[in-house]
């Protein structure tokens, strides 16, 4: 089912952050919540309480404008219990047990910054914003792992487009939400919220997903809901989860892990198999597939994606540059 294109939200589709704030009489349950179908949708009435519905509810999409990646998937299960997600814990499996404390409704997204339309949108309405689109990309972690997965979302430069950066708006900026309340298992030498960035093409790069899905359904808990970006040639953690803020800035912006240990974690954290982590050869990674015993495939350029996205860092030494 395609959705169809609207131009920009109107002004009756964006919700004030006051008004999100007071609706408190959603049930969350055992369940992180996202947005219901869009058929479901069609025959809600028009009154008070926003389209809502839970994780792993079917999605409206349609083929994604790149072709799939011609790999094996990864199984649902083994995507969706194989995370790295600090603010629910640090090992694998932590946030599949944990995430469930995580309200996502209500849920906002603030603009703001160097940009000439900034607005505090609602999560529904944002989905809604334009058609979502089936992307099957890699997912490549530093920690030298990987996967194939199939994610739902439409490209971030569609957003960009509607806030309207100033010229002097070079960066892009994420911050994720964070609550000690519902996240009590963030390990305490992080400083939260979690924030990560990406230079103002590399956000505009039509392959950089706003992703709200995965597998046909709405992301679950521990898999950055209710919504995340995906930048499918870097390392993983440069993908930022459960955003609740994108902020234009001129400068570089400061982001958790670089802090935490630059000489792991840069700025651009391209992938680059001649480009070994302190702790991880990167020439190598272990697939996460349908196998049963583990095995190893070679790690390509920009994690396969070198066609698309070498251009954007001609003449950068990208060993320096990490």
């Amino acid at each position: 089912m395609l959705l169809r294109k609207a131009p920009e939200f109107l002004s009756s589709e964006i919700t004030p952050k006051e008004k999100f704030l007071n609706r408190r009489n959603l049930i969350f349950g055992g369940l992180a919540l996202a947005g219901l179908t869009y058929e479901a949708r069609k025959k809600l009435p028009p009154i008070g309480t926003p389209s809502v519905a839970f994780a792993a509810n079917k999605l409206p999409s349609h083929p994604g404008s790149f072709p799939p990646v011609n790999e094996t998937l990864t199984p649902k299960q083994k995507a969706i219990t194989y995370n790295n997600f600090y603010e629910f814990g640090t090992d694998k499996r932590d946030p599949a047990d944990h995430a469930g404390s995580l309200h996502t409704r209500p849920w906002t997204v603030t603009l703001e910054g160097l940009c000439s339309n900034p607005k505090t949108v609602g999560i529904d309405d944002l989905m809604r914003y334009r058609p979502l689109e089936d992307r099957t990309y890699r997912f490549r972690c530093v920690e030298a792992w990987s996967m194939v997965v199939p994610w739902i979302g439409y490209s971030l430069a569609e957003l960009i487009k509607f806030a309207q950066p100033k010229a002097e708006a070079k960066y892009v900026e994420f911050i994720s939400f964070f609550d000690p309340r519902q996240e009590p298992d963030a390990p305490s030498m992080i400083e939260w919220p979690y924030r990560e960035g990406l230079r103002m093409d590399e956000a505009m790069h039509p392959l950089t997903l706003l992703t709200f899905g995965s597998y046909g359904e709405a992301l679950e808990n521990q898999q950055g809901a209710p919504v995340r970006v995906i930048v499918p040639w870097k390392y993983g953690f440069k993908s930022a989860k459960s955003i609740t803020r994108i902020r234009f800035v001129a400068n570089e912006p400061t982001t958790t892990w670089d802090t935490l240990s630059p000489s792991e974690y840069g700025f651009y954290s391209n992938v680059n198999p001649q480009r070994d982590a302190p702790r991880w050869s990167q020439a190598h990674e272990r697939r996460i597939d349908t196998s049963i015993l583990p095995h190893t495939i070679p790690t390509l350029p920009f994690n396969g994606y070198a066609e698309q996205v070498a251009g954007l860092y001609k003449g950068m030494d990208l060993i320096k540059n990490y």
